[in-house]
């Protein structure tokens, strides 16, 4: 496995982990930017400009970018979240530099009127399935409740009015100044000539102008705030959890991430023992999100209507027994076993590599190899976790459920 990386002069990087016994090779562009850089007036637009660039460039049509994907036979989408979106493509190894190619093209896109106006309708549509969803709308607000002013609290999706209300013209703004060469990271992984790869990006993509693209790193720890939210039709309650963590700047993440799969993991966890596996709930799982300079511990539960004090009670107990006495050795070991599984396997395919490269070089500015994640875990002890629990408290946790209005 080698590394390598290139900053051209427009202040686009290309980074590439190079494995020659790869079956195949992927390729991304990872571009920060995300929710929490818009402004209240074009909240969701990060969101809808991923659409749009499957819409075409100037000389291709939408038809035709996915004419040109399945000729590859690429496995490739995109994703928007609060910090960043990333579009990303699997292929075979002599289809690769096309795939580049086609990438390099599509990040430049023609962002047309008339496909504007059709993709807005997709867009809200989107909008109303997701208000359809308890799972996820408890979290979408358990994330505004809990970071208030901080960018970290605005929706992916933005909202009828902020969709609607959006113009081409404000896209078009947003993203002159969000997809600048300097704010974009082109990751490769698998089998594939790197030389050759900077070649084809630095011809395709060196005429790109630099932009200013700054961000808000302001750490924030929470509000605190409790809110409950009834909606007829529901049967079961859905509740949300979070408490402040750290970033995904701070080496602690590792001890975070452990600590989260030890409290919520979908198995053999305390939630699993103390609320799935007794029927209380029938999902309760925790997640740690490190994110860029500020963190999150999220928790998620479902359970019947009539059970939600009695689970909410057993969390608190949880959170109560883990500050008096921490966490055990078996348990962290059984955490770093399925985290250390977790990490192996994703690194076996170029394509389950590329997101922790990418993001590693996004937030970090630098490589990390599958080994050096493999030795944080194993690093970590019981007093590191015991000393985070005391740190950055389990029960200071804004609250946000959503539940039938009889219950």
């Amino acid at each position: 496995m080698q590394f390598q990386h290139v900053q051209l002069k427009n202040g686009l990087t290309v980074i590439g982990e190079i494995n020659p016994s790869a079956q195949s090779a992927a390729v991304g562009f990872f571009v920060r930017t995300g929710s929490r850089d818009e402004s209240p007036s074009i909240s969701g637009v990060s969101h809808f400009l991923e659409h749009m660039l499957f819409k075409g460039t100037q000389d291709l049509s939408s038809v035709e970018v996915n004419e040109a994907f399945d000729r590859l036979g690429a496995k490739f989408n995109a994703f928007t979240s609060e910090e960043n979106t990333v579009y990303y493509a699997a292929v075979l190894p002599e289809y690769f530099s096309a795939a580049v190619e086609l990438w390099c093209r599509l990040m430049r896109p023609a962002l047309r009127t008339d496909d504007f106006n059709v993709e807005k309708k997709v867009i809200l549509e989107e909008i109303a399935m997701y208000k359809d969803l308890p799972d996820f709308q408890v979290i979408d607000q358990a994330r505004q409740l809990h970071f208030g002013s901080h960018p970290c609290a605005n929706s992916v999706l933005g909202t009828e009015e902020t969709i609607g209300n959006l113009t081409a013209e404000q896209m078009r703004d947003y993203f002159s100044r969000r997809y600048a060469p300097n704010n974009l990271v082109a990751a490769c992984c698998g089998r594939f000539d790197f030389d050759q790869t900077c070649r084809l990006i630095e011809r395709l993509c060196s005429a790109w102008e630099p932009m200013e693209a700054g961000r808000n790193l302001s750490y924030f720890g929470g509000t605190g705030l409790q809110k409950r939210q009834t909606k007829a039709g529901l049967t079961c309650e859905h509740i949300c959890l979070m408490s402040p963590s750290v970033s995904m700047q701070d080496p602690r993440r590792f001890v975070a991430s452990l600590l989260s799969v030890i409290i919520g993991d979908s198995s053999g966890s305390r939630f699993f023992w103390a609320l799935v596996d007794p029927a209380v709930a029938d999902t309760a799982v925790m997640h740690c999100e490190a994110m860029d300079g500020v963190g999150i511990l999220s928790s998620y539960i479902r359970c019947p209507a009539e059970n939600r004090q009695k689970a909410l009670q057993i969390v608190r107990n949880i959170f109560d027994e883990l500050k008096q006495n921490g966490v055990s050795q078996n348990e962290l070991t059984a955490a770093k076993n399925k985290v250390l599984s977790a990490i192996t396997l994703e690194a076996e395919r170029p394509m389950g590599r590329l997101v922790s490269l990418g993001f590693n070089w996004i937030y970090l500015k630098s490589y990390r190899p599958v080994s050096e994640d493999v030795q944080a875990v194993k690093s970590v002890t019981v007093d590191q976790i015991n000393q985070f629990i005391r740190d950055y408290p389990l029960d200071k946790f804004t609250q946000v459920s959503i539940g039938p209005e009889d219950s």
